[in-house]
């Protein structure tokens, strides 16, 4: 008989309020099924700064930036990590820099890491705004080699 439940969820960070909301549902999940928990949170690279001959913003400027976003992964990651420890699930995280794309860093990691279930936030965007601007949930949800679970 086939086991039934997740053996691994991955679940998307990005420290907005509907990724909170998503990691403390994958929490929940990964405590009922027993399973492991991967916290991803994905830093993504700012087109503008990069050209064919090198970086366009300043050396400086651009570490900066890059420092920031490590402290703010970590800050987010970290809190996640210590709520899944609370409820007794055992977590790991993976803070992907240098991301042009954070759909495709999602889904590099979750077929990686072979996992069972994606939990992801939505920011709620509609209509034209969404057209313009894409959904990072959308695109996880149309292309993973597994279930997605997004969370408004």
């Amino acid at each position: 008989m086939e086991q039934t439940g997740f053996k691994r969820i991955l679940v998307a960070a990005d420290g907005s309020d509907n990724s909170a909301r998503a990691a403390n549902f994958a929490i929940t999940l990964a405590e009922k099924f027993n399973a492991e928990l991967i916290i991803c949170l994905a830093i993504q690279t700012p087109f503008y700064s990069l050209t064919q001959d090198g970086l366009a913003i300043p050396t400086d400027v651009f570490k900066d930036y890059m420092a920031a976003a490590r402290e703010s992964a970590k800050i987010t990651v970290d809190k996640i990590l210590n709520q899944a420890g609370a409820a007794h699930v055992k977590a790991e995280s993976a803070i992907l820099e240098n991301t042009f794309s954070i759909v495709e860093a999602i889904l590099n990691l979750a077929d990686t890491r072979n996992v069972d279930l994606i939990v992801i936030g939505t920011r709620g965007r509609t209509g034209f705004k969404k057209l313009l601007m894409g959904s990072v949930s959308s695109a996880v949800l149309n292309h993973a080699h597994c279930p997605v679970l997004v969370i408004r």
